[in-house]
């Protein structure tokens, strides 16, 4: 029997539970992805909410999202089915995340006062629902496969079919809101989600029939929740990639989010933001699909420093780019996507060797609350750019669907230049403090597996 747990955590997966793993992350970014480029301006210029009042209801939700996030991944870990612990959840609340997609994007015809309450009911909803999906879909990546290169490429197919599903988002939303609403945008906005639902639902049940959980906790484990998040806050190479998360996903979101004000309002041609994005989103799938290949020269910790140092520097730069020079706009947002690419599958690859590093620590896995906790990073570092982006803008003067005064423009060009651009850089430094290493880490994995043969 021990001989047989052996051999599971180091089995090498093939390439059918590869893709279906990541097939999942299409159907989370038609989501994810609308709502750092669009659910913003949806609230602003479609629901007609007040760019502050946006601002704060987005960053107060989040506030809910800290319990939710961790007490999803303290059940997740805690569950037994003959499904395994994760992929029950995809199969049965893929629906309901459909419906509250839906009701997210729908105007109800209320005053200021309603619409704003309203906003704050279905996005709280919306997000309760993407963390019951989105908790146990990263866990699952961590008990898939224990071999370390064999998890990156796990994680790298995942975020290729994120950043296909971004680039779908972002060239094709616009345009069926229009083709669906036919001039109602409140209606178009209503379909598009439904749409973006059903094809996404569809994924979900994908990932249940297509993966394996393999690596389950020693079986002697007895652990409560608290004792969990103690592990976790004594894990320093968790505890940098938690602040690492949070800051580049407000680099990632705020320049997603402003990008849709930058080519409305300063570049003065909306027609252009589908292929801004897309060919953002395309730059990132390709420098995602080059994470495993990178990570056989690079050590992950270094290659991470790097990138976040030249996205740093080209979103600095781009603050010169005039609005009339399209091409080099195009051209530097590009180079931006491809470096932030390898981000994902790197951090979240990180994240589940984290967790092999507190069972060797402390003889206790909680697969699922080690990405809770990471999930909570990230959506944070989003609401926080979406609050700045709004709150920048209302204190610059923005008005809905009219020219911007030149602060207003001012502020909308550093939020997609300067701003991310620092706090890239802080995230460059910040890696600095990670220290579970390549050689490290095979010395941990090691060990694990001796133990393991030994029970």
């Amino acid at each position: 029997m021990a001989q047989t747990e052996h051999e599971l955590a180091s089995v090498r997966i093939g390439l059918k539970e590869k893709i279906g793993y990541g097939i999942g992350d299409v159907g989370f970014n038609f989501y994810w992805a609308n709502i750092s480029a669009f659910l913003l301006i949806f609230y602003t210029d479609t629901m007609g909410l007040p760019a502050a009042a946006v601002g704060t209801m987005i960053l107060i939700t989040k506030i809910i999202d800290a319990f939710t996030d961790p007490a999803m991944g303290a059940v997740a870990d805690r569950t037994r089915s003959r499904f395994g612990k994760f992929r029950p959840y995809l199969l049965f609340a893929a629906v309901p995340m459909a419906a509250a997609g839906v009701l997210t994007y729908t105007t109800p015809d209320l005053g200021e006062g309603g619409k704003l309450i309203w906003a704050y009911g279905t996005y709280s909803l919306m997000m309760l629902m993407y963390t019951i999906l989105s908790t146990p879909y990263s866990a699952l990546s961590g008990v898939i496969t224990a071999n370390s290169q064999d998890r990156t490429t796990l994680i790298s197919f995942r975020f290729i079919a994120a950043f296909t599903g971004t680039t779908l988002v972002n060239y094709f939303t616009l345009d069926m809101v229009k083709w669906f609403g036919q001039g109602d945008d409140k209606l178009g906005w209503q379909l598009t989600m439904a749409a973006y639902g059903v094809a996404a639902a569809i994924m979900f049940m994908t990932v249940f029939f297509t993966t394996r959980e393999r690596i389950s906790p020693p079986r002697e484990q007895k652990s409560a929740v608290m004792g969990d998040i103690r592990d976790l806050l004594d894990n320093r190479p968790w505890l940098v990639l938690f602040a690492l998360a949070l800051i580049i996903m407000t680099t990632i979101v705020m320049r997603a989010g402003a990008s849709v004000y930058y080519m409305k309002y300063y570049v003065g041609q909306a027609d252009l933001t589908g292929a801004f994005l897309a060919t953002y989103s395309i730059a990132l799938a390709i420098g995602a699909a080059c994470t495993p290949l990178m990570t056989r020269f690079i050590d992950k910790k270094k290659l991470m420093m790097l990138l976040m140092a030249a996205v740093g520097v080209l979103s600095c730069v781009m603050v010169f780019v005039p609005k009339d020079a399209i091409w080099l706009m195009f051209g530097i947002n590009t180079l931006i996507g491809f470096f932030l690419g390898p981000k994902s599958p790197l951090a979240f690859s990180m994240f589940a060797d984290t967790a092999d590093y507190t069972e060797w620590k402390t003889g206790r896995r909680a697969t699922a609350m080690t990405f809770a906790a990471a999930t909570f990073s990230q959506k944070l570092g989003g609401a926080i750019a979406s609050a700045v982006i709004a709150w920048m803008l209302a204190a610059m003067g923005y008005v809905a669907n009219e020219a911007q005064s030149g602060a207003s423009q001012l502020g909308i060009v550093l939020l997609l230049t300067v701003i991310p651009g620092v706090i890239a850089l802080i995230a460059a430094f910040v890696m600095r403090l990670y220290t579970l290493d390549d050689e490290t880490l095979v010395r941990v994995q090691t060990e694990l597996l001796a133990r393991k043969s030994t029970v």
